[in-house]
């Protein structure tokens, strides 16, 4: 938690913090909440140092490689002749959020892309689809759940993607890899696969370690690794202000 990190940071007695979210993609809903933690606690405990944060890098070359690489090595495993679809499952977000400027929904369908073009994808091949839906409010979607039903109606397997986790954890652990694997065995769909979290796979390792020099040698308060917003205009709720 933020409150023994901010004390074993000050024990450590930096000359900078860089903080570095693993959320590949901004919402304010995970990064910008985590983020208003550390600097509320980060105040509240009396560390000063200087300290720059990196937003987001949805579409950072290491990440996307990584991913891709782990893609297709799950893709070369399905039987020649089955036909799969492709899900890119993120966590869902109620609709009110996205509608307010969220930038995560945009961010994720960039992420999407940029991989189904690494693994050399077609656009019948891939789809965007979210998980982990609770309440009564709207959800953005397709949900995950929807995506399994119209596989099994198109007689296709898919092969799961967790593209907005990059550690395995009860989301893909447990809702991937037992709860909509049940959904999926009991409609009947030829086959199901689960690509692991990229985890420590050295590309983006690589890419976090690029992006953390950036921040520090921009000396960037809290954006991309480039300073430059991403994000187009119409998502207001972006941290690098306007467009």
């Amino acid at each position: 938690m933020a409150e023994q990190t901010v004390r074993d940071v000050l024990a450590y007695e930096p000359d900078d913090v860089i903080l570095l979210p693993l959320y590949p993609q901004y919402s304010t809903t995970t990064t910008g909440s985590s983020l208003e933690d550390w600097q509320k606690t980060a105040k509240m405990m009396g560390l000063e140092k200087p300290t720059y944060s990196i937003c987001c890098y949805p579409v950072e070359p290491g990440w996307v490689s990584s991913q891709a690489a782990l893609l297709k090595e799950r893709l070369a495993s399905v039987p020649a002749g089955n036909p799969v679809r492709v899900l890119f499952s993120a966590h869902g977000l109620p609709k009110k959020i996205v509608d307010k400027g969220d930038p995560y929904q945009w961010q994720v369908e960039q992420s999407a892309a940029a991989l189904a073009q690494a693994a050399g994808l077609t656009a019948n091949d891939w789809t965007v689809c979210y998980q982990s839906r609770v309440g009564p409010l709207e959800w953005i979607g397709p949900s995950l759940d929807d995506e399994i039903k119209r596989a099994a109606n198109d007689k296709v397997g898919v092969v799961i993607l967790p593209i907005a986790f990059v550690s395995e954890h009860s989301e893909t652990l447990v809702e991937l890899d037992i709860e909509y694997m049940q959904q999926a065995d009991e409609l009947g769909l030829p086959s199901y696969t689960r690509v692991p979290a990229v985890g420590t796979h050295p590309d983006f390792i690589a890419g976090l370690a690029r992006v953390t020099g950036a921040a520090l040698e921009n000396k960037i308060g809290l954006g991309p690794i480039d300073n430059v917003r991403y994000c187009p205009g119409n998502h207001g709720q972006c941290p690098c202000g306007p467009k």
